[in-house]
């Protein structure tokens, strides 16, 4: 049987340290696993139980999580310069795409639209405010597209991926000339 005990302590009850404890019980048996399976503990319990502790002890976090999609040490500067070698690897899958190797260029697309991605959201975090919403429909658009193509190359459909291709050259050529 287990039985989760939480015990917190505060700066009102502190035994030993500041931070929140939690022990867990355990009583060994045969039947352990079918009771595991059978047990009353919900899935919230058991992720509060384990979570607690980690949010609580880290005192220097103020929102918890850090969301962004900035790369971690990527300046504006090294954005910028990164952005227009980025956009040329991504238009190179004109190459496999002619060559109908729809795998390799699924890969090419995959791994250069995502360093591309992350320059260009790094740059119109740069902008001020009201430049920003025209600059993030270009961002979706062609990033919808780069989706779009790369379904299609899944699918192996030539048509829809030149079509794709030449959405992805026009958007890709809208976005850098507004940066």
């Amino acid at each position: 049987m287990i039985s989760l005990r939480p015990i917190l302590v505060s700066k009102y009850n502190q035994p030993y340290s500041s931070k929140t404890l939690i022990t867990c019980h355990v009583k060994p048996s045969k039947e352990m696993p079918q009771k595991l399976l059978h047990s009353n503990i919900s899935r919230r319990v058991g992720v509060l139980a384990t979570m607690t502790p980690l949010l609580l002890i880290r005192e220097e976090t103020a929102c918890g999580l850090d969301l962004r999609m900035v790369a971690p040490e990527q300046t504006l500067e090294e954005a910028e310069s990164g952005v227009e070698n980025h956009a040329k690897a991504l238009l190179q899958v004109r190459d496999l795409i002619e060559s109908k190797s729809w795998r390799e260029a699924q890969k090419q697309l995959r791994k250069s639209s995502s360093l591309l991605k992350q320059d260009i959201y790094t740059i119109i975090q740069g902008k001020p405010g009201s430049e920003r919403p025209p600059l993030r429909k270009l961002y979706s658009n062609l990033f919808n597209n780069v989706t779009k193509l790369d379904y299609a190359a899944r699918d192996e459909d030539a048509s829809r991926v030149w079509q794709c291709y030449d959405s992805i050259v026009l958007a890709l050529n809208d976005i850098l000339s507004k940066l």
